[in-house]
């Protein structure tokens, strides 16, 4: 009877375990210091609650709605994450231009993704991040001399151990990397 009970409460434990796995918020995929959980479609992640809220309902910033956009996109959920990019207010502004792109660029539309890119660097020319997907596009477009441009634009923004210079350097040494 021992071992049956401890069979049941083994598999009665795994699924505990396994149920508050699949129940929560899921944190996007990426190296770019994205911690945001992503949420289930139709949610929003409020950063100021700590938890996923129904969209329509959600009174977060522009700011939360730019940065869960971009965990959106890099969880893979490119679709999703351009319409959570039209629910910000201020669409002229560097990140949002950015992960516009990157959104679009991931979709396969490499030239509307460049549009964006250059768009987000008229604003900003200093935001590094931009430089870096802007470059990536570029290796897409077999443009290594434009590429190797930004890498040299990340270097006088944050040198060579940032990141983005890490990233776009890899990309255009690989472009499989992309």
């Amino acid at each position: 009877m021992t071992i049956m009970t401890a069979r049941f409460a083994s598999i009665l434990l795994s699924g505990c375990l396994a149920a508050s796995l699949f129940s929560g918020p899921v944190f996007a995929v990426g190296d770019d210091n994205s911690t945001m959980p992503t949420c289930r479609k139709g949610e929003i992640y409020d950063q100021k609650t700590k938890k996923c809220v129904k969209q329509q309902s959600a009174n977060v910033s522009d700011e939360n709605r730019t940065d869960y956009a971009y965990s959106l996109a890099k969880a893979g959920r490119y679709e999703e994450a351009l319409a959570m990019l039209d629910t910000v207010k201020d669409q002229n502004s560097a990140e949002v231009l950015n992960y516009r792109g990157y959104a679009t660029r991931k979709l396969g539309r490499t030239d509307d993704g460049i549009s964006y890119y250059l768009q987000s660097v008229k604003l900003d020319p200093q935001y590094a991040k931009v430089r870096e997907y802007l470059g990536e596009a570029y290796v897409i477009k077999g443009r290594l001399d434009l590429a190797k441009e930004q890498l040299r634009t990340i270097k006088a923004i944050c040198g060579t151990t940032c990141e983005e210079y890490q990233d776009l350097n890899a990309a255009i040494l690989d472009p499989s990397k992309i």
